[in-house]
């Protein structure tokens, strides 16, 4: 059983300068990692500006390749200087007309220990993914990493529990959701609390049911995408969450900072021995799942 490990999470804005975004990712995980931490989240597409607010073909000219890309070059460096886990997020081109969402989980050594591509894309208004990124391939997995077994999703995959079950099952002790979340501003006096207050909610149900810590670091800032007017203004507040979904830390809307909180297996063990909820499933019952909908 692997030994208590702090893990801290980067919430930071973006500019529209990637060399500048990289070198305060990097910053703040060598920061993150004199503080203690051993396993650091930076969030969502972090490289850039969230460019999803519109469709523009010339947008996929920021994507990079995995795992040969400057991102993921300058991370393996950081995360061996550092001796710790990283999971960087990347905009991922992995062939002609073929792009993902994805996110590279960077070991103590610097090197590849697993790599996640979006399963769940989103299209709305401002959130424009299904233009961008073709849906993910490779399930929900966890990876063996120098702290232990962990496992990232990433953002709209915060919504769906089998994505979060598969990950626990696979033997995950933290779920990881690096996130691109916010409000589009005329709509936050109406709606804005009831929707944060959802995206916390769901995410610390996915610890409870789960038996898991969960992570979420999301973005801060307004962006406002000059081409079409549109804004979306990041609403911070990444959390950390233990088994029984208490928040061990949360970060505030506005500021960039990182945060930090211990993931005790022992904690998750016991929790796991009082609240039995994987023990008792009825594996037997739920073929229906993999139906759309059921008439």
């Amino acid at each position: 059983m692997h030994q208590p490990f702090k893990t801290a999470l980067v919430q930071m804005s973006m500019s529209a300068d990637k060399t500048a975004n990289l070198a305060k990712a990097a910053t703040m995980i060598e920061q993150a990692a004199d503080g203690g931490a051993r396993l650091v989240c930076l969030p969502e597409m972090f490289m850039t500006p969230y460019f999803c607010q519109r469709e523009d073909s010339a947008l996929f000219d920021l994507a990079e390749e995995f795992p040969n890309s400057e991102t993921i070059r300058a991370l393996r460096a950081v995360a061996k200087k550092t001796k710790s886990v990283v999971i960087a997020p990347i905009f991922e081109r992995r062939a002609p007309g073929v792009y993902h969402n994805s996110a590279g989980i960077i070991d103590a050594d610097g090197e590849i220990a697993g790599f996640y591509r979006k399963m769940h894309i989103p299209d709305d208004p401002a959130f424009y993914e299904k233009y961008y990124f073709t849906p993910g391939d490779l399930g929900f997995k966890a990876f063996d990493t120098k702290v232990g077994r962990i496992a990232t999703l990433i953002c709209w995959d915060q919504w769906y529990p089998e994505g979060a079950r598969l990950a626990a099952l696979h033997g995950a002790v933290i779920l990881f959701y690096p996130t691109a979340i916010g409000w589009h501003p005329d709509e936050k006096s109406r709606y804005g609390a009831a929707q944060h207050d959802a995206w916390r909610t769901v995410q610390r149900g996915h610890a409870i049911a789960n038996g898991v810590y969960v992570a979420a670091t999301n973005r801060t800032g307004l962006e406002t995408d000059d081409k079409t007017g549109s804004k979306l203004e990041f609403w911070g507040q990444s959390f950390i969450a233990d088994p029984q979904g208490v928040l061990l830390a949360e970060a505030s809307v506005e500021k960039e900072e990182i945060i930090t909180a211990e993931v005790d297996v022992k904690h998750l063990e016991t929790i796991r021995r009082n609240w039995p909820f994987l023990r008792d499933r009825r594996i037997d019952a739920y073929g229906e799942i993999t139906k759309r909908f059921i008439e």
